[in-house]
C-alpha cells in the first residue's frame, strides 16, 4: 500500500486510521462488556428458576416421604404383614384409600409382604413375586436403601394401564425388633413432576430434565428420551458438564440437587435473550459507525486543509515508517501544528512498536502453550491394566514378577517426568519406552517379543520425550494384540545418508491398507501420505512440527496382514 503523495491527503489518512481504530476498540468493548452484563443476569435468571423449580420438585417428594413414611410405619399396616386377617385387610384399604385421596397424582399403593402376601388398590396386578420375596431382585433393591427408594421414570410395570408413566417409591416396612415385614410401594404418576417443569422458561431451545445417581433419567419433557438410547446418552453427556456457559453448545447449564432424592434437575437455557441483544447492539454500532466514518471524513479534510506548509522532516519519517524502520523521532519544534502533528506521529510510531512487541511475546507465549497442551494430551492410559496386571500377579503370589512390574512402572513414571522438562536424552527416551514394553510383556507373556537398539553416539542428544512410546502403544494395541499368534515389534535408532537422526518402530502385526487411510482422497495412491492413527501418534507428529518444522514428524507405511513400520525424522 503506497501512502498519498500530497501533505493533506496523508494527514486526512493517519487521522481517519487512528479514529477507526479507536473506534472499534470502543465499540468492541463496549459489546463484549454489554454481552457480558446480560450474559451474567441470564446466568442468575436460570439459575433462580431452576432452583426454585427444584425446590418446588424436593418440596413434592418431602410430601410423598411423608405418606410414604406413615404408610409404612402405621400399626394396622405392620400387624397386617405380620399376621394377615380379613378385619385387618379392611382397615389397611383405608388406609390405602387415605393416602390415595391425599394426593391425586399417586396412581397406585402396593403393600407385599416377605412371604409374597400382596395388598393393593388395583384389583389386577402383574408383579414378579414368590413365597420368598427376598429371591425378587426388586424386592431386595427396595430394602437395601436407609431411606424411602426413587426409580427414574418408567413404563407402569404393575399396573394394567401400560401406556401411563410411573415414577415409584419404595419404603420398607419393619416390626418392632427391627426385622423385614414387607414393602410399601407408591405408583406416582409422571404428571406430578412435569407439572412443576413443563412451564419452566428456558428459551426457545432451552429444556430441563432430571436425573438420578444411577445416570437413569427420571424427567423430560419429551417422552421419546425415556426409549431412545442415543437420546438418553445425549442427557447424560449434558449432566456431565460444568454449571455456567458452554462455548461449544452456546447454551447455559445450571445443576441443583432436589432435596431428599438422589436426583438432580439439570437446565439447559438456549440464550435467546442474548442473542437478541447481541444483534440489536450490532445494528445499532454499524449505524452509529457509519455516522462517524462520515464525521471523521469531514474533520479529517477540514485539519488537512488547515496545513498549507509541507513538513518535510515528517514526511521523511514516514517514508522510513513505510520502509519498515519504526526507530524514528520526528523534533518537536517548528509552529504549533508541526508541533502537535510530530507529537501525534512519535506517539503512533511509539504505539505501533509497542503492539509488535505485545504481539511478538504473546505468539511466544501461544507457541509454548500450544506444546505444553499437546504435550499434556499424551494419556498414560494403560496405568490401569499394569495396575490389574499386578494385583493379579500378587493373587497368585508372582511376588518377583510384581517386583519388577512395579520397578519398571515407577521407572516408567520417573522418566516421563524428567523433572518437569519438555526434553529428555535419547539414552532416557529408550529407556522409557523399554520400561513400557517390560510392563507389556509382563501383560502380553509369549504374545509380545521386542528388541531396542540404538547407536550409542546418540545417547546425550536431547529430543522432544514421550515420542517413542504412542508409537509403540498403537503397534501393540493396533498390530500385535489383533494378530494370531505371537508378534514382534523393533525399535531401532541411528543417523541417516544426510546427517539427520531418525527412529523406525516395525512391527509384523496385522497393518493396514494405506489405500484406505490416506489423508487426501483426491491424490493419487501412489503418493499419498497415510492417516495417522490415534491422539497419541498425532500428538508426537505435531509436537515434532513446532519443535522442527513441518517437514519432520512421523511417517508410516503398512500393508495389510504384513505389518506396519513408522519412521521419525528429525534434525
Amino acid at each position: 500500500m503506497r501512502f498519498p503523495r500530497s501533505l493533506q491527503s496523508r494527514i486526512s489518512f493517519v487521522y481517519m486510521l487512528i479514529s477507526l481504530v479507536t473506534i472499534g476498540i470502543i465499540g468492541t468493548a463496549l459489546y463484549v462488556g454489554i454481552s457480558r452484563v446480560v450474559m451474567n443476569d441470564s446466568i442468575q435468571s436460570s439459575q433462580i428458576a431452576i432452583s426454585k423449580s427444584g425446590a418446588f420438585v424436593g418440596a413434592y417428594i418431602d410430601r410423598l416421604l411423608v405418606l410414604s413414611n406413615v404408610l409404612a410405619n402405621n400399626p394396622q399396616t405392620i400387624k397386617t404383614l405380620a399376621s394377615p386377617t380379613k378385619e385387618g385387610e379392611k382397615d389397611e384399604m383405608q388406609l390405602i384409600r387415605t393416602v390415595l385421596m391425599s394426593d391425586s397424582y399417586i396412581k397406585s399403593v402396593v403393600v407385599i409382604g416377605k412371604d409374597g402376601y400382596m395388598l393393593s388398590n388395583e384389583t389386577k396386578l402383574n408383579m414378579q413375586r414368590s413365597s420368598d420375596m427376598m429371591t425378587e431382585p426388586w424386592y431386595v433393591e427396595a430394602i437395601k436403601g436407609k431411606t424411602p427408594a426413587l426409580s427414574s421414570a418408567r413404563m407402569q410395570e404393575f399396573a394394567m394401564d401400560k401406556d401411563k408413566w410411573v415414577i415409584s417409591m419404595s419404603q420398607e416396612v419393619k416390626d418392632e425388633n427391627n426385622q423385614n415385614l414387607g414393602v410399601i410401594l407408591l405408583d406416582i404418576e409422571y404428571n406430578g413432576i412435569d407439572d412443576y417443569l413443563k412451564d419452566l422458561d428456558l428459551g426457545s431451545k432451552g429444556f430441563a430434565f432430571i436425573i438420578n445417581s444411577h445416570s437413569g433419567i427420571v424427567y423430560h419433557k419429551d417422552p421419546t428420551f425415556f426409549v431412545d438410547p442415543a437420546k438418553k446418552e445425549q442427557l447424560r453427556n449434558i449432566s456431565m458438564l460444568a454449571n455456567g456457559y458452554d462455548r461449544s453448545q452456546n447454551v447455559l447449564i445450571h445443576k441443583t440437587q432436589i432435596a431428599n432424592s438422589d436426583w438432580t434437575l439439570v437446565g439447559v437455557s438456549s440464550l435467546d435473550g442474548l442473542l437478541q441483544i447481541r444483534s440489536q447492539m450490532l445494528r445499532s454500532f454499524a449505524i452509529v459507525g457509519i455516522g462517524l466514518f462520515i464525521l471523521i471524513i469531514t474533520v479529517s479534510l477540514i485539519i488537512a486543509r488547515s496545513i498549507t506548509r509541507p513538513v518535510h522532516r515528517l514526511e521523511q519519517a514516514m517514508q522510513k515508517v513505510r520502509a519498515g524502520t519504526l526507530e524514528v523521532s520526528v523534533p518537536e519544534s517548528g509552529v504549533t501544528e508541526v508541533q502537535g502533528l510530530a507529537q501525534h506521529f512519535n506517539l503512533m510510531v511509539s504505539e505501533v512498536r509497542r503492539l509488535l512487541e505485545e504481539i511478538e511475546t504473546k505468539e511466544k507465549a501461544l507457541h509454548t502453550y500450544e506444546l505444553k497442551v499437546l504435550h499434556s494430551q499424551i494419556n498414560p492410559h494403560f496405568l490401569y491394566n499394569t495396575l490389574d496386571t499386578i494385583v493379579w500377579m500378587a493373587e497368585f503370589n508372582e511376588s518377583e514378577r510384581v517386583i519388577s512390574t512395579t520397578k519398571a512402572l515407577a521407572k516408567f513414571f520417573q522418566l516421563s517426568l524428567s523433572g518437569g522438562s519438555e526434553m529428555a536424552t535419547i539414552e532416557n527416551e529408550m529407556n522409557h519406552v523399554a520400561q513400557y514394553l517390560f510392563i507389556q510383556k509382563e501383560r502380553y507373556g509369549d504374545k509380545l517379543h521386542y528388541q531396542l537398539d540404538f547407536d550409542p553416539a546418540l545417547a546425550v542428544k536431547v529430543i522432544p520425550k514421550i515420542i517413542l512410546q504412542p508409537i509403540v502403544e498403537n503397534a501393540i494395541y493396533h498390530g500385535i494384540r489383533e494378530k494370531e499368534g505371537s508378534g514382534f515389534v523393533e525399535i531401532t535408532c541411528d543417523y541417516t545418508d544426510d546427517g539427520h537422526v531418525q527412529f523406525i518402530v516395525r512391527d509384523d502385526g496385522v497393518g493396514f491398507d494405506p489405500l484406505a487411510h490416506r489423508l487426501n482422497k483426491d491424490v493419487e495412491p501412489s503418493t499419498a501420505q497415510p492417516k495417522l492413527g490415534g491422539v497419541g501418534i498425532n500428538n508426537v507428529d505435531e509436537r515434532l512440527k513446532l519443535y522442527y518444522g513441518k517437514e519432520y514428524g512421523v511417517h508410516i507405511q503398512s500393508r495389510l496382514g504384513e505389518g506396519t513400520t513408522v519412521t521419525i525424522i528429525i534434525p
